[in-house]
């Protein structure tokens, strides 16, 4: 077995090693990353969370995931969009989320932007970096994944190019992964290929 390849769970079944590294990932790591995210309201929420995780440990966000939701609104971009300055305030005042003053500000700023867009919009801007499978082999290893690459960079930038703040090449990259415009669970992987 490659060192970094894919380690067989409790069922027996191998999977990429940071989805045994926590009870809480194996869930996460079986039946959402690397899965098609579509919708915009749906990709907002996962541009939001890679946002918060910036610094952070994934597992902290995805811990957190729930109050996110719940202070976020289920993260519609429309009802975010409204929020006012007592939302502003009740969210850095949540324990439940993590309350990072710039990351909740950009939030905020990202659906009042958001929310001036064409229904799909987002969703085509952000599937329209998507490259090409055929051309990516299967990672061997975890240490075959890139954190940035070319498409993640060029999404970045066409992000802030249209005002999306808190948003690099390296949290691009991590949506990228999270939603499914590349698969980057290891080679052998059980959830390789969205099985």
């Amino acid at each position: 077995m490659t060192e970094g390849g894919p380690v067989p769970g409790p069922d027996g079944r191998l999977r990429c090693p940071w989805g045994l590294s926590t009870e809480d990932y194996v869930a996460y790591h079986d039946e959402e990353w690397g899965r098609p995210v579509r919708g915009d309201d749906e990709l907002f929420e996962r541009l939001c969370l890679e946002a918060f995780q910036s610094g952070l440990s994934w597992i902290t966000i995805l811990r957190r995931r729930e109050g996110f939701r719940r202070a976020f609104d289920g993260f519609r971009i429309a009802s975010v969009a409204g929020f006012g300055e007592a939302d502003r305030e009740r969210l850095l005042a949540d324990e439940g989320i993590i309350r990072n003053r710039a990351k909740v500000d950009a939030t905020l700023a990202n659906a009042k932007l958001l929310a001036t867009w064409s229904p799909g919009e987002l969703d085509a801007l952000i599937w329209s970096h998507a490259p090409d499978p055929a051309g990516r082999p299967a990672p061997r290893s975890v240490s075959d994944v890139p954190a940035v690459t070319d498409e993640s960079t060029a999404l970045a930038k066409a992000l802030k190019k249209r005002g999306i703040r808190f948003v690099g090449p390296t949290t691009a990259y991590a949506l990228m992964q999270a939603c499914g415009l590349v698969d980057d669970h290891v080679e052998g992987c059980v959830a390789r290929g969205g099985r």
